[in-house]
Protein backbone atom coordinates (compact mmCIF):
# COMPACT_ATOMS: atom_id res chain seq x y z
CA UNK A 1 0.00 0.00 0.00
CA UNK A 2 1.54 3.88 -1.11
CA UNK A 3 2.05 6.47 1.39
CA UNK A 4 -0.94 9.39 1.59
CA UNK A 5 0.20 13.14 2.60
CA UNK A 6 -2.31 14.72 4.15
CA UNK A 7 -1.96 18.83 4.39
CA UNK A 8 -2.13 20.70 7.44
CA UNK A 9 -3.11 24.34 7.56
CA UNK A 10 -1.05 26.05 9.41
CA UNK A 11 -2.08 29.90 8.96
CA UNK A 12 -3.02 32.01 6.96
CA UNK A 13 -0.82 35.10 5.37
CA UNK A 14 -1.90 38.68 4.02
CA UNK A 15 0.63 39.78 1.19
CA UNK A 16 0.73 41.57 -2.41
CA UNK A 17 -0.78 39.55 -5.02
CA UNK A 18 2.73 40.31 -7.29
CA UNK A 19 4.66 38.58 -4.39
CA UNK A 20 2.62 35.27 -5.86
CA UNK A 21 2.90 35.80 -9.47
CA UNK A 22 5.30 38.27 -11.19
CA UNK A 23 3.06 41.25 -11.68
CA UNK A 24 0.27 39.99 -11.21
CA UNK A 25 -2.20 42.85 -9.48
CA UNK A 26 0.68 44.81 -8.01
CA UNK A 27 -0.69 46.54 -4.37
CA UNK A 28 -3.48 44.38 -4.38
CA UNK A 29 -3.37 42.44 -0.83
CA UNK A 30 -4.66 39.14 -0.70
CA UNK A 31 -4.68 36.55 2.15
CA UNK A 32 -3.46 32.38 1.21
CA UNK A 33 -2.90 29.90 3.59
CA UNK A 34 0.09 28.54 4.58
CA UNK A 35 0.51 24.65 4.50
CA UNK A 36 2.69 22.05 5.95
CA UNK A 37 2.23 17.85 5.11
CA UNK A 38 2.07 15.19 7.36
CA UNK A 39 3.06 11.81 5.56
CA UNK A 40 1.18 8.95 6.92
CA UNK A 41 1.13 5.13 6.16
CA UNK A 42 5.12 4.12 6.27
CA UNK A 43 7.67 3.45 9.12
CA UNK A 44 7.25 6.55 10.87
CA UNK A 45 5.26 9.93 10.74
CA UNK A 46 7.12 12.47 8.84
CA UNK A 47 6.25 15.97 8.86
CA UNK A 48 7.18 18.99 6.06
CA UNK A 49 7.39 22.24 7.02
CA UNK A 50 6.22 23.44 10.08
CA UNK A 51 4.89 27.26 9.34
CA UNK A 52 5.62 30.99 11.68
CA UNK A 53 6.32 30.65 15.35
CA UNK A 54 3.90 33.51 15.82
CA UNK A 55 2.26 35.42 13.25
CA UNK A 56 3.81 38.35 14.54
CA UNK A 57 6.85 37.64 12.90
CA UNK A 58 5.22 37.99 9.71
CA UNK A 59 5.72 41.80 10.45
CA UNK A 60 9.16 41.12 9.67
CA UNK A 61 8.24 41.03 6.07
CA UNK A 62 5.60 43.78 6.39
CA UNK A 63 3.11 41.23 6.18
CA UNK A 64 0.38 40.60 8.76
CA UNK A 65 -0.19 36.33 9.85
CA UNK A 66 -2.82 34.84 11.60
CA UNK A 67 -3.67 31.88 13.96
CA UNK A 68 -7.10 31.09 13.54
CA UNK A 69 -9.97 28.02 14.06
CA UNK A 70 -8.34 24.88 14.14
CA UNK A 71 -4.63 26.26 12.75
CA UNK A 72 -1.51 25.60 14.52
CA UNK A 73 0.81 22.34 14.32
CA UNK A 74 -0.61 20.46 17.16
CA UNK A 75 -3.91 20.99 16.45
CA UNK A 76 -3.50 19.82 13.10
CA UNK A 77 -1.46 17.13 14.24
CA UNK A 78 -5.00 15.49 16.58
CA UNK A 79 -6.89 16.10 13.44
CA UNK A 80 -4.94 12.55 12.59
CA UNK A 81 -4.52 11.47 16.31
CA UNK A 82 -1.20 12.29 16.68
CA UNK A 83 1.10 14.48 18.78
CA UNK A 84 4.13 16.65 18.54
CA UNK A 85 6.50 13.46 19.88
CA UNK A 86 5.23 10.97 17.81
CA UNK A 87 6.44 12.66 14.68
CA UNK A 88 10.08 11.09 13.83
CA UNK A 89 11.08 13.30 10.88
CA UNK A 90 10.59 17.19 10.02
CA UNK A 91 11.76 17.82 6.42
CA UNK A 92 12.40 21.39 4.96
CA UNK A 93 11.78 22.28 1.60
CA UNK A 94 13.46 25.17 2.35
CA UNK A 95 13.76 27.50 6.02
CA UNK A 96 12.08 30.93 5.07
CA UNK A 97 10.06 32.34 7.95
CA UNK A 98 6.97 30.93 6.92
CA UNK A 99 8.33 27.69 6.90
CA UNK A 100 10.59 26.45 9.58
CA UNK A 101 9.49 28.60 12.65
CA UNK A 102 7.95 25.50 14.58
CA UNK A 103 11.00 23.54 15.18
CA UNK A 104 12.03 24.04 18.53
CA UNK A 105 8.35 22.91 19.95
CA UNK A 106 10.02 19.14 18.34
CA UNK A 107 11.86 17.77 21.18
CA UNK A 108 15.86 17.26 19.61
CA UNK A 109 16.01 13.23 21.48
CA UNK A 110 13.41 11.78 19.10
CA UNK A 111 12.54 14.17 16.12
CA UNK A 112 15.05 14.52 13.42
CA UNK A 113 14.94 17.87 11.29
CA UNK A 114 16.17 17.13 7.99
CA UNK A 115 17.53 20.30 5.61
CA UNK A 116 19.45 20.40 2.57
CA UNK A 117 22.79 21.65 3.71
CA UNK A 118 22.95 24.26 0.68
CA UNK A 119 19.87 25.76 2.48
CA UNK A 120 21.46 25.58 6.06
CA UNK A 121 24.27 27.88 3.75
CA UNK A 122 21.94 30.12 1.99
CA UNK A 123 20.13 31.00 5.25
CA UNK A 124 23.32 32.54 6.74
CA UNK A 125 24.22 34.45 3.34
CA UNK A 126 22.69 37.39 4.26
CA UNK A 127 21.50 37.79 0.13
CA UNK A 128 17.33 37.01 1.67
CA UNK A 129 17.90 38.62 5.19
CA UNK A 130 14.61 38.81 7.22
CA UNK A 131 13.44 35.59 5.59
CA UNK A 132 15.38 33.58 7.73
CA UNK A 133 14.93 35.22 11.16
CA UNK A 134 17.02 34.90 13.84
CA UNK A 135 15.50 32.59 16.37
CA UNK A 136 15.22 29.83 13.41
CA UNK A 137 18.46 29.29 12.35
CA UNK A 138 19.96 30.10 16.31
CA UNK A 139 18.03 26.95 17.32
CA UNK A 140 19.02 24.87 13.90
CA UNK A 141 22.70 25.08 15.23
CA UNK A 142 21.39 24.44 18.42
CA UNK A 143 20.70 20.80 16.67
CA UNK A 144 23.56 20.92 15.08
CA UNK A 145 25.46 20.27 17.72
CA UNK A 146 22.89 17.60 19.41
CA UNK A 147 23.15 14.10 18.36
CA UNK A 148 20.75 12.87 15.75
CA UNK A 149 18.65 15.91 15.89
CA UNK A 150 19.65 17.58 12.70
CA UNK A 151 20.65 15.90 8.98
CA UNK A 152 22.32 17.63 6.86
CA UNK A 153 21.31 16.36 2.83
CA UNK A 154 24.03 16.42 0.23
CA UNK A 155 21.73 16.71 -2.88
CA UNK A 156 24.03 19.12 -5.05
CA UNK A 157 25.96 16.12 -5.44
CA UNK A 158 23.58 13.30 -4.95
CA UNK A 159 20.72 12.43 -7.21
CA UNK A 160 18.22 11.71 -4.16
CA UNK A 161 19.01 10.81 -0.55
CA UNK A 162 16.44 8.40 1.00
CA UNK A 163 14.52 9.38 4.63
CA UNK A 164 12.04 6.18 5.07
CA UNK A 165 10.97 3.84 2.43
CA UNK A 166 8.94 5.73 -0.59
CA UNK A 167 10.16 9.58 1.11
CA UNK A 168 12.62 10.83 -1.13
CA UNK A 169 14.44 14.33 -1.14
CA UNK A 170 16.39 16.06 -4.41
CA UNK A 171 17.21 19.03 -5.17
CA UNK A 172 14.36 21.39 -6.10
CA UNK A 173 15.91 24.62 -7.19
CA UNK A 174 14.42 27.69 -8.37
CA UNK A 175 13.61 29.48 -4.87
CA UNK A 176 16.13 29.34 -3.05
CA UNK A 177 19.52 27.70 -3.56
CA UNK A 178 19.21 25.07 -1.11
CA UNK A 179 15.54 24.30 -1.69
CA UNK A 180 14.34 20.67 -2.03
CA UNK A 181 11.03 18.92 -2.97
CA UNK A 182 9.84 15.70 -1.10
CA UNK A 183 8.82 12.91 -3.38
CA UNK A 184 6.42 10.44 -1.95
CA UNK A 185 5.38 7.06 -3.19
CA UNK A 186 1.62 7.37 -2.87
CA UNK A 187 -0.69 4.27 -4.99
CA UNK A 188 -1.74 6.56 -7.88
CA UNK A 189 2.15 8.35 -8.49
CA UNK A 190 4.54 10.12 -6.84
CA UNK A 191 3.39 13.00 -4.68
CA UNK A 192 5.80 16.46 -4.97
CA UNK A 193 5.82 18.54 -2.18
CA UNK A 194 7.55 21.68 -3.59
CA UNK A 195 7.46 24.26 -1.24
CA UNK A 196 7.56 27.70 -2.70
CA UNK A 197 8.61 26.75 -6.14
CA UNK A 198 5.00 27.08 -7.08
CA UNK A 199 2.77 29.21 -5.40
CA UNK A 200 -0.35 29.94 -7.77
CA UNK A 201 -0.99 26.84 -9.37
CA UNK A 202 -3.86 28.88 -11.47
CA UNK A 203 -2.08 31.45 -12.26
CA UNK A 204 1.15 29.75 -13.20
CA UNK A 205 0.08 26.62 -14.44
CA UNK A 206 -3.46 26.14 -15.32
CA UNK A 207 -4.16 29.74 -16.81
CA UNK A 208 -0.39 31.40 -16.44
CA UNK A 209 -0.39 35.11 -16.19
CA UNK A 210 1.29 36.78 -19.25
CA UNK A 211 3.09 33.65 -21.33
CA UNK A 212 2.09 32.85 -24.46
CA UNK A 213 4.15 29.96 -25.10
CA UNK A 214 2.70 26.03 -24.61
CA UNK A 215 2.94 24.88 -21.07
CA UNK A 216 5.61 27.99 -20.30
CA UNK A 217 4.48 28.42 -16.26
CA UNK A 218 4.60 32.11 -14.89
CA UNK A 219 7.33 32.48 -11.90
CA UNK A 220 7.24 34.53 -8.79
CA UNK A 221 7.90 37.62 -7.67
CA UNK A 222 10.16 36.14 -4.88
CA UNK A 223 13.41 33.94 -5.56
CA UNK A 224 16.96 33.96 -5.02
CA UNK A 225 17.96 33.13 -8.49
CA UNK A 226 17.23 33.77 -12.20
CA UNK A 227 14.11 33.64 -13.81
CA UNK A 228 15.19 30.65 -16.18
CA UNK A 229 16.45 28.52 -13.07
CA UNK A 230 13.00 29.39 -11.91
CA UNK A 231 11.06 28.23 -14.85
CA UNK A 232 13.20 25.19 -15.16
CA UNK A 233 12.64 24.32 -10.99
CA UNK A 234 8.80 24.17 -11.79
CA UNK A 235 9.21 22.05 -14.50
CA UNK A 236 11.07 19.74 -12.21
CA UNK A 237 8.44 19.51 -9.81
CA UNK A 238 5.96 18.56 -12.67
CA UNK A 239 7.86 15.98 -14.44
CA UNK A 240 7.22 12.50 -13.20
CA UNK A 241 4.32 13.65 -10.93
CA UNK A 242 0.79 12.66 -10.08
CA UNK A 243 0.55 15.52 -7.88
CA UNK A 244 2.35 18.84 -7.06
CA UNK A 245 1.45 19.86 -3.96
CA UNK A 246 2.83 23.84 -3.21
CA UNK A 247 3.00 25.13 0.66
CA UNK A 248 0.60 28.01 -0.47
CA UNK A 249 -2.03 26.69 -2.39
CA UNK A 250 -3.99 23.10 -2.40
CA UNK A 251 -2.41 20.32 -4.53
CA UNK A 252 -2.56 20.10 -8.09
CA UNK A 253 -3.27 16.98 -10.09
CA UNK A 254 -1.03 16.45 -12.99
CA UNK A 255 -0.95 14.20 -16.22
CA UNK A 256 1.70 14.95 -18.96
CA UNK A 257 2.77 18.22 -17.69
CA UNK A 258 -0.18 20.15 -17.26
CA UNK A 259 -2.63 20.26 -13.95
CA UNK A 260 -5.60 18.79 -14.54
CA UNK A 261 -7.56 19.15 -11.40
CA UNK A 262 -7.44 19.71 -7.78
CA UNK A 263 -7.19 17.64 -4.30
CA UNK A 264 -8.00 19.99 -1.41
CA UNK A 265 -6.60 18.09 1.90
CA UNK A 266 -4.49 14.79 0.86
CA UNK A 267 -2.82 13.61 -2.44
CA UNK A 268 -4.35 11.00 -3.14
CA UNK A 269 -7.39 12.20 -2.71
CA UNK A 270 -11.14 13.37 -4.26
CA UNK A 271 -10.48 15.09 -7.87
CA UNK A 272 -12.11 18.69 -8.38
CA UNK A 273 -12.31 19.72 -11.79
CA UNK A 274 -10.20 23.04 -12.46
CA UNK A 275 -13.01 25.00 -13.01
CA UNK A 276 -14.72 23.91 -9.98
CA UNK A 277 -12.03 24.54 -7.70
CA UNK A 278 -13.13 27.28 -5.34
CA UNK A 279 -9.39 28.45 -5.28
CA UNK A 280 -6.85 29.37 -2.12
CA UNK A 281 -8.66 29.64 0.76
CA UNK A 282 -7.91 30.63 3.74
CA UNK A 283 -9.16 29.20 6.96
CA UNK A 284 -11.63 32.07 7.54
CA UNK A 285 -13.04 31.50 3.74
CA UNK A 286 -14.06 27.75 3.86
CA UNK A 287 -17.16 27.53 3.46
CA UNK A 288 -16.47 27.49 -0.48
CA UNK A 289 -14.32 24.66 -0.03
CA UNK A 290 -15.81 21.52 -1.34
CA UNK A 291 -17.48 19.07 0.72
Amino acid sequence: MGLEVKVLDLGDIELDTSFLVLALEPGQAQEVPTLGFLITGGEAPIVVDTGFSDPSIMGNLGMTGWWRDEQGMEKQLAKHGLEMQDVRYVLHTHLHIDHAGYDDQFAMDGTTVVINRRELEHSVSGLMGEQYPAPYIKHLVDRLHHPGALRLLDLDVVDYEEIIPGVRCVAAGGHTEGSMNILVDTDEGVACICGDVIYDIAHQLVDPHLQVMELDPAVTGNHSGSKRGEKAAIRKALVGSRFVLPAHDRPGVVEHGRIVGRTFDSAPGPLIANDAFPGKLTSDHKEAAPA
